[in-house]
């Protein structure tokens, strides 16, 4: 799932990170990079130009370079987090979620923790697949969006994690419709019954909801539970009245009437 404003605002934070960062780090030799030895500056500007220059693997192989030969430098923790970000534009998901990882478990409290936890969430952000697929990383992504969010609320970050966070559900909830319609079509209407609901019950924010309680109408009914039925279509007409999903659920209870009445009979106390 890749947004285009996603990557601008990503890389919009570059100026600032940049000229607040400084500290050390240490790592493992980068292996794709031979073992030259140069001065910190010429490092970690050659990095910053590769950068510039939209090249982004060589950058983010220079940015490590400055960890693996000066890993006590006043630069080194300010190139793990650039080399995260390099990592990162150039769509090496796995690396960029590594490197950022590896900054916050050495320097857990640095200004700059929060936007190590800004580059976790998209790296899993740009990864989501289409709803037939595994929600794994999905849901890794909302995880990891929440932490951030919880952890530095008042952030500018945080403001846009919120943002993908709200999509990010609304993926998850339409996984749950994907399955619930295939069990539908199946006659399994239990098992179709429970993904509706928890569209119903956990992403009730999302644009699947009116849907869902017309699927719920319709599996309670076919498993002869015509008030369970009746109260899902009361709800999707006092929540989304001018819908398709409705008017097609109301159909349904019209033409199930006898069976409401009947169940609503046997539910009176005997006189």
């Amino acid at each position: 799932m890749r947004i285009p404003t996603t990557r601008a605002f990503a890389l919009a934070m570059l100026p600032v990170l940049a000229l607040s960062m400084a500290g050390c780090a240490k790592k493992s030799g980068n292996k794709d990079l031979p073992y030259v030895a140069r001065d910190v500056g010429t490092l970690y500007s050659a990095a910053k130009q590769r950068l510039d220059q939209h090249q982004y693997k060589l950058a983010a192989a220079l940015f490590d370079e400055v960890e693996r030969q000066h890993p006590y430098s006043v630069w080194a923790r300010r190139a793990q987090l650039m080399g995260a970000f390099s990592y990162y534009l150039n769509r090496d998901y796995t690396e960029s979620i590594s490197s950022a990882q590896r900054f916050l478990a050495v320097h857990p409290g640095n200004r700059d923790a929060p936007y190590a936890y800004y580059l976790i969430g998209l790296s899993y952000y740009e990864q989501i697949s289409d709803v037939q697929r595994d929600q794994k990383i999905t849901q890794q992504a909302l995880d990891s969006l929440g932490e951030l969010t919880r952890r530095y609320p008042n952030t500018k970050y945080a403001a846009d994690a919120r943002l993908k966070m709200d999509l990010v559900r609304d993926h998850l909830a339409g996984k749950e419709m994907e399955i619930g319609r295939f069990y539908e079509t199946r006659g399994q209407w239990l098992s179709a019954t429970m993904r509706f609901r928890t569209v119903v019950d956990q992403y009730q924010m999302t644009t699947h909801v009116p849907e869902a309680l017309m699927r719920l109408t319709e599996a309670y009914l076919a498993l002869g539970m015509p008030e369970e039925a009746n109260k899902a279509a009361a709800v999707l007409g006092a929540n989304y009245p001018g819908t398709d999903w409705y008017e097609h659920a109301y159909k349904l209870m019209q033409s199930n009437q006898g069976k409401l009445q009947q169940a609503q009979a046997a539910a009176k106390p005997a006189s």
